[in-house]
C-alpha cells in the first residue's frame, strides 16, 4: 500500500468480517477514536450513513481555538484541555492548522464585570458588552490555562491603533489582541487521520455511505446507502461516535437515553475586499447586541462569519435560513459601521449541529462544551458492549477519542501502547520547519516533478510533506490545469476520486476541494468537474448527469450558491460536457 492509498472500501467487501471494534460515525471524533485504536493496533472499522466528515464537522468556525469565552461558565478545565489541544494541534498539523491573531473591540472599562460574576456563580445577568477590565481578566487566565506546548505570544491591550480607527466604530476605545488557531481544510485532516490509522493498521478499514441497521449478540448488520445490499460483522466492541446522531445509534444499538441535543450554527463566507484588507489577517471576536459572540476573520481569499446558536431537533433537517444570513450581516454592519454588507456579497453558506450534553440552560450558549464517555454494557440482546462519546469541540477531538479509546481497551482486555499527543498527522509529518528548508523542499519538488514553483507551493499549502509524491504522480499524468478552475487539475481530480472514497460528486465539489467553500463553483466548472468525476469513477452518461443535478442542488439550496438550475428532465443520453465552453469550439485542457 502505497502513502497515498487510502483503504476506503463499499461495504460488500466487508460480508463476514470479524473487527475488535466498529466505530459508528466518521466525523472528527470518530476518526480520532479509530486512528488511536489503530495506533495501539487495534484492527477496527469505521462507518458512516453519510459521506466522511458530512455531518458537523465539516461545518465548524474553521477554528481552533480554547474557547475563550467558556471562562464566564466556570469550565477551567475544558478550556485548559483546549488550549493544549490546540497547541498540539500547530505542531501536529502545521500545513493546515496556523496561528490567528485576533483582536477585540472594546468600548467600555468596566463593562460586563457583574454579568461576568453573576454568569460564574450561575445567575442569569443582564445583557451589557463586557469592558476592558472582564475582557483583560479572561485572557489573562486564558494565557495562565494555555501554557502548556504554547507556541504564540501572550495577550495585550492598547489603545486602538491609527489604522483601525475607521474600521470599528467610534465608540470603540481599545482592543485587546491574543493568538488562537485555525484550520484551512478540516475535511483533509480527517482524510489524513483515516490514512495514518490504516498505515498503522492494516486490517483497519473505512466505509462511507454505510448505515448501522442494528446489532444482536456480536453480529451488527450494515446497510450500503448506495446499493441497499444489507452486509454483517462481528466485533468485541462498538463505539457509538455519532454526534448530534448520537441517540438514534443508540437505539439502533439497544442502549439507554436520552444523552445529546443539538444547536445549529450557521456561518457566511463572503467575497468582501475591503472588509478582508482592513482586517489584516486578524479575526475579529467581538459580541453583538443580543450578547451573541461572533466572529470574523479573512479565509484564504474570502471572509468567514459565524455563528448563530439555534436548538433544533433533527439534525437532518437543517439549513441557513434567510433570517441568520440577515442577522450576521447586520451584525457585521454593527461592528464596521464603515463598510456596506449585503447578500450579494455572499458566495457560500453552511450549517452544522454541535453535539451537546443534554442540559436545561436557558440559552444555548450556556450549555457546556464539555465532554464524556459512558458505557452501554451487554444486554439481553446485544453481547458487545458500546462506548458512547458525548458532546465534544473540533478542537478537542485527540483528548476525548483518547479518553473513549481507554474504555475501549479496558473492555478488550488490551493495554495502551502509545500516545497521540505528539504524533504528526498525514502532511504535518516531516513538514519544513522554518523558511529556508521550505524553500530548500521546494527545491526538490520542483526538481522531481517538473512542476512550476508556484504550482509546487499550491501543493505543499494544501498536502504539507506529502506534496513530494503526489506531484510526481500528478506530473506523470500531465497535470493539466481545470479550464474553469484551475487552482485544480485533472489528474489531482482524479486522484481524489479514486484514493480519497468520493461515492457522489458533492464529496469532491464540497469536501474533497476548497472549491465550493470559495466560492469558486460556477455552472461551467461543476459541469467540467462531473466530466472528470465520471471518468474517473465509471459513470455513465446518466448517472453523470444525476450526479451533477444533486450536487448543483444541494450547492444551492444548502449553501446558497448561485447556480443554474440542471434539468431534471434530461434525457438519459444527456453529457454534462455540453454545458462547458469546451463545446462551443473553445479550445479544450
Amino acid at each position: 500500500m502505497s502513502a497515498w492509498q487510502l483503504p476506503f472500501v463499499r461495504p460488500a467487501s466487508l460480508a463476514d468480517r470479524h473487527f475488535s471494534t466498529v466505530i459508528v460515525g466518521a466525523g472528527i471524533n470518530g476518526v480520532g477514536v479509530f486512528r488511536d485504536l489503530c495506533l495501539q493496533r487495534v484492527d477496527c472499522l469505521i462507518v458512516d450513513k453519510g459521506d466522511f466528515s458530512a455531518g458537523a464537522s465539516s461545518a465548524p468556525s474553521r477554528m481552533i481555538h480554547g474557547g475563550l469565552r467558556y471562562l464566564e461558565n466556570g469550565s477551567f478545565s475544558l478550556v485548559a484541555e483546549a488550549t493544549r489541544e490546540r497547541n498540539l494541534l500547530l505542531r501536529n498539523a502545521p500545513h493546515l492548522v496556523q496561528p490567528l491573531k485576533t483582536v477585540v473591540p472594546l468600548s467600555s472599562f468596566f463593562g460586563g464585570l457583574m454579568s461576568s460574576a453573576l454568569k460564574f456563580f450561575g445567575r442569569k445577568p443582564p445583557q451589557r458588552t463586557r469592558g476592558l477590565l472582564a475582557v483583560a481578566a479572561g485572557l489573562r487566565l486564558y494565557d495562565l490555562l494555555g501554557r502548556r506546548q504554547r507556541v504564540m505570544p501572550n495577550h495585550r491591550i492598547s489603545r486602538v491603533p491609527p489604522g483601525d480607527r475607521s474600521l470599528f466604530r467610534s465608540a470603540v476605545r481599545w482592543t485587546a489582541t491574543f493568538f488562537d488557531a485555525w484550520i484551512s481544510h478540516p475535511e483533509w485532516l480527517i482524510l489524513e487521520l483515516i490514512g495514518d490509522a490504516c498505515r498503522d493498521q492494516p486490517r483497519s478499514a473505512a466505509a462511507n455511505y454505510c448505515r448501522v441497521m442494528g446489532c444482536a449478540g456480536n453480529i451488527i448488520t450494515l446497510r450500503d446507502e448506495i446499493t441497499g445490499a444489507l452486509v454483517r460483522v462481528t466485533a468485541d466492541t462498538v463505539v457509538n461516535a455519532s454526534g448530534a446522531w448520537l441517540d438514534r445509534n443508540t437505539a439502533v444499538l439497544g442502549g439507554a437515553g436520552p444523552r445529546v441535543m443539538g444547536t445549529k450554527g450557521s456561518h457566511l463566507v463572503l467575497d468582501h475586499p475591503a472588509l478582508r484588507d482592513a482586517l489584516k489577517g486578524r479575526m475579529a471576536y467581538f459580541e453583538a447586541v443580543d450578547g451573541r459572540v461572533c466572529i470574523v476573520y479573512p479565509f484564504l481569499d474570502r471572509v468567514l462569519v459565524g455563528s448563530t446558536d439555534i436548538p433544533v431537533d433533527d439534525p437532518d433537517r437543517i439549513e441557513t435560513e434567510p433570517e441568520e444570513v440577515d442577522y450576521l450581516l447586520e451584525v457585521l454592519a454593527e461592528v464596521f459601521p464603515n463598510l456596506r454588507f449585503g447578500r450579494g456579497d455572499v458566495v457560500y453558506t453552511y450549517v452544522g449541529v454541535r453535539p451537546l450534553a443534554r442540559s436545561d440552560a436557558d440559552k444555548p450558549g450556556q450549555i457546556s462544551r464539555d465532554h464524556s464517555v459512558v458505557l452501554d454494557p451487554p444486554s439481553a440482546t446485544r453481547d458487545i458492549p458500546v462506548v458512547g462519546l458525548v458532546g465534544g469541540k473540533w478542537t478537542t477531538f485527540r483528548a476525548l477519542a483518547e479518553e473513549a479509546v481507554d474504555e475501549v481497551l479496558k473492555q478488550l482486555g488490551r493495554p495502551r501502547t502509545a500516545s497521540t499527543d505528539m504524533l504528526p498527522i498525514g502532511g504535518g509529518a516531516e513538514l519544513p520547519a522554518d523558511a529556508q528548508a521550505t524553500e530548500r523542499f521546494l527545491d526538490r519538488l520542483v526538481a522531481a516533478s517538473g512542476m512550476s514553483r508556484t504550482r509546487a507551493q499550491v501543493l505543499l499549502k494544501r498536502y504539507g510533506s506529502k506534496a513530494l509524491p503526489l506531484a510526481q504522480r500528478l506530473a506523470a499524468s500531465g497535470d493539466m490545469p481545470l479550464r474553469h478552475a484551475p487552482g485544480y487539475s485533472v489528474a489531482e481530480l482524479s486522484y481524489l476520486c479514486l484514493e480519497t472514497g468520493v461515492v457522489h460528486l458533492d464529496d469532491l465539489v464540497i469536501r474533497r476541494t476548497l472549491l465550493a467553500i470559495r466560492g469558486l463553483v460556477t455552472d461551467a466548472a461543476l459541469a467540467e468537474i462531473a466530466g472528470i468525476a465520471a471518468d474517473a469513477l465509471g459513470w455513465d452518461a446518466a448517472q453523470q448527469h444525476a450526479e451533477l443535478h444533486a450536487c448543483a442542488t444541494a450547492l444551492r439550496e444548502r449553501h446558497g450558491v448561485r447556480l443554474s438550475p440542471v434539468a431534471a428532465d434530461a434525457p438519459a443520453s444527456f453529457d454534462a460536457s455540453l454545458m462547458t465552453p469546451q463545446a462551443l469550439g473553445q479550445a479544450s485542457t
